[in-house]
């Protein structure tokens, strides 16, 4: 029986991943054909780094990436803090509008969003990008920060105003250093949920911007060719390794809470 579990769960994993690591095998493929193997080659990474629509795609991707978890971040930490704060019906109430974009479908997001910006008279472009990539991103911040909030001890913050701190210096000294592993989890989902978006990037998104996901649907309409397997195993390596950070910050805090 415990061999069938097993069986099972490894089918799941290949069935899920086994797509992935052919589309990475190819992106070493000497051919253009995705089914003949004609040798080892590192020329579509080299084609890869030699095209400007990529880098330009990659540099926007970069930018907005670490623009908008750097405010996410913020927002959503600060906002956590608040809504620890609140007592009753009020927490509750922004508790459930801080699901709101967590649960509502990406496509439903992108044309809220591009409504608004439009009844707005603002541009599309690089600002309207960013703004979207902070609305879908904050959340996921707060839902990692708040955990950290629920288990700190209530009394270091009052502590610290009774030893005379300043209410600034004791969330600079006291607060915020508690909550860091929060912080960071957040941040870091932050960037990865924006390397990743396509949907809220293409409704919001003007001429002249583009970021990775956009670019490599719009070659795939053109043509896939094999410079998007090298572009996606190096995307694909990206993701692993911060979900891997992800994951181990996440075990380390909760070894430290153990203890």
């Amino acid at each position: 029986m415990r061999f069938l579990k097993k069986l099972y769960v490894n089918a799941i994993l290949l069935f899920l991943y086994a797509p992935i690591f052919i589309l990475m095998i190819f992106s070493f493929n000497a051919s253009k054909s995705r089914g003949t193997w004609g040798g080892f080659s590192l020329k579509w990474y080299e084609e890869l780094f030699k095209s400007g629509d990529i880098m330009q795609a990659l540099y926007y991707t970069i930018i907005v990436a670490i623009l908008s978890t750097i405010i996410s971040t913020a927002l959503g930490t600060f906002a956590a803090i608040g809504i620890s704060e609140k007592r009753g019906i009020w927490k509750k109430v922004l508790l459930n509008l801080n699901y709101l974009p967590v649960v509502n479908p990406d496509i439903v997001t992108a044309v809220s969003l591009m409504a608004l910006y439009s009844m707005m008279r603002l541009k599309l472009g690089f600002i309207t990008i960013l703004l979207s990539h902070i609305v879908f991103s904050t959340p996921y911040v707060v839902l990692s920060v708040l955990p950290k909030l629920k288990s700190l001890d209530p009394n270091l913050a009052e502590a610290a105003l009774d030893l005379g701190a300043t209410p600034f210096y004791a969330l600079r000294k006291v607060i915020i250093p508690e909550i860091m592993p929060g912080i960071i989890t957040g941040a870091l989902l932050s960037f990865t949920l924006s390397i990743d978006d396509f949907v809220i990037s293409f409704f919001n998104t003007g001429n002249g911007v583009t970021n990775l996901s956009i670019e490599i649907f719009a070659m795939a309409r053109r043509g896939v060719k094999p410079t998007i397997n090298a572009l996606s195993t190096l995307m694909f390596l990206t993701m692993m390794v911060l979900l891997i950070i992800i994951y181990k910050r996440d075990e380390g805090g909760k070894k430290l809470e153990n203890e």
